[in-house]
């Protein structure tokens, strides 16, 4: 237990504006600029890398460039796979055939993102995202849900996949709904 009176607060300093040497004026002090923002961190970035020189995936955006949703499917055992794979992993083989998926399908499940989005998102909020049961597959793609409203959506909706284009050159796919 101390003895010693408590100290007393005091307000930190106002510094005064700095007079002119020519005009004995004052100014008010200079607001310090604030540096640009730095570009966001590699492991921030939900876009992948696309060149062929980063990924043996490459074939992927290059067809969804060209307007095609693709995938992979094993020439072994002939299972069609997403996400695409550059290594079948069931029987190991990396003897891969890219072909092309449906982009029609239907909302299974979606959630709206109201607050909270990943850094460099924050703008786009609202926004969906869902799992899209596409036509003729037996998986479920998860993505990106555009062209309505978040209130507005629900599960069986019809939706279209579309590439989207990144502002930096690159590109990705979406689903967009499809009016009824």
């Amino acid at each position: 237990m101390s003895t010693e009176a408590p100290r007393e607060r005091r307000p930190a300093p106002v510094l005064a504006p700095a007079a002119s040497a020519e005009s004995g004026t004052t100014s008010p002090p200079e607001t310090p600029k604030k540096p640009p923002a730095p570009p966001l961190p590699f492991l921030l970035d939900f876009f992948p890398l696309e060149d062929a020189k980063q990924t043996r995936l490459s074939a992927f955006f290059d067809n969804l460039r060209a307007g095609r949703l693709t995938t992979t499917r094993c020439r072994k055992d002939g299972r069609v796979r997403w996400p695409p794979r550059v290594v079948c992993p069931e029987c190991h083989t990396s003897e891969l055939d890219w072909v092309d998926l449906p982009v029609d399908g239907r909302i299974y499940a979606f959630s709206a993102v109201l607050m909270g989005a990943p850094l460099g998102m924050e703008s786009e909020v609202p926004f969906v995202v869902g799992l899209v049961e596409v036509d003729g597959v037996p998986f479920r793609m998860f993505g990106r849900i555009v062209g309505t409203p978040w209130d507005q959506c629900h599960v069986g909706q019809k939706v279209r996949a579309e590439p989207y284009d990144l502002p930096d050159g690159r590109v990705f796919y979406r689903f967009r709904t499809v009016p009824a």
